[in-house]
């Protein structure tokens, strides 16, 4: 068996330059060369320096190996492309179509935590070779990937996904093409849930945190995570589960609508519930 065929992908490449896409990218540098596609010079040069860092804390990580550019047809020739930038389904399936097209022979995947795979696959035009590949920030930490693969994929590609998988060292669950898959069906709920206990009970932000980082042993109170997520990615997310189940508990808090009206994004803003 080949390191390739071992690995998955001989040729990854992640399109985007924000903390997931950046994430996967240094991780992925464990198994050789990675292309980053950034969308303009400074969130490339944004993105050497974030990568220095970031392949510094994964074990076996090495910045020379990933190869930022700003050109799609750079990643000509790539054997799987990630898409990895903003939660909206139009500019996803618009990037993916882009994507399909330059790199017709690549399996494509996406990192997104709330779209129908099977549903973007089909809008992009590439649903053959498409499946979801939601990581969680900051990815060189966390051990789980939850991997969907649709009815319409061929078997190789699936096993081509789960060795790569293994080869980042991931733990996997393979999830039903469901809204939120297992984790953020499961988490937002009680996150938005911790933004209407804020009103119900006047607490403070901190005590909050503290009463389920503390008493519970959570790493993270459920208001620092919002904040950490960023609190416009957590709308989007929200929104997609509600639109999908009805439930509730699935929409999100006025309260959290409001702040990122108000641009408190959270850290990524320098404000949220927290200052930063």
């Amino acid at each position: 068996m080949s390191e390739a065929h071992e690995h998955g992908y001989e040729r990854p490449a992640v399109a985007g330059s924000g903390a997931i896409a950046l994430g996967v990218a240094a991780s992925a540098s464990i198994l050789g060369p990675v292309h980053v596609l950034a969308r303009s010079d400074g969130s490339a040069w944004r993105a050497e320096e974030t990568l220095e860092k970031l392949c510094a804390r994964v074990e076996g990580g090495d910045a020379s190996r990933v190869k930022v550019t700003t050109s799609p047809n750079d990643l000509e020739g790539c054997d799987l492309v990630v898409e990895a930038i903003v939660e909206d389904s139009d500019a996803k399936a618009a990037m993916l179509a882009g994507l399909g097209e330059i790199c017709p022979g690549a399996d494509l995947a996406t990192t997104t935590s709330s779209l129908g795979i099977a549903e973007l696959g089909s809008r992009a035009g590439i649903a053959d070779r498409f499946y979801g590949l939601h990581v969680f920030n900051p990815v060189p930490r966390m051990e789980l990937i939850e991997l969907c693969l649709p009815g319409s994929l061929a078997p190789e590609i699936g096993e081509r996904a789960r060795a790569f998988c293994g080869a980042l060292r991931k733990h996997v669950v393979e999830v039903p093409d469901e809204a939120g898959f297992v984790v953020n069906r499961l988490l937002f709920p009680y996150l938005f849930d911790a933004v209407r206990l804020l009103d119900e009970l006047g607490l403070d932000p901190i005590e909050v945190d503290a009463c389920m980082s503390k008493g519970a042993g959570q790493p993270m109170g459920p208001l620092q995570l919002l904040d950490f997520v960023g609190l416009d990615v957590s709308v989007a997310i929200g929104e997609k589960l509600h639109s999908a189940s009805g439930k509730e508990d699935h929409a999100p808090p006025q309260r959290l609508r409001e702040m990122v009206a108000a641009g408190k994004l959270g850290r990524k803003s320098g404000a949220g519930f927290y200052n930063y």
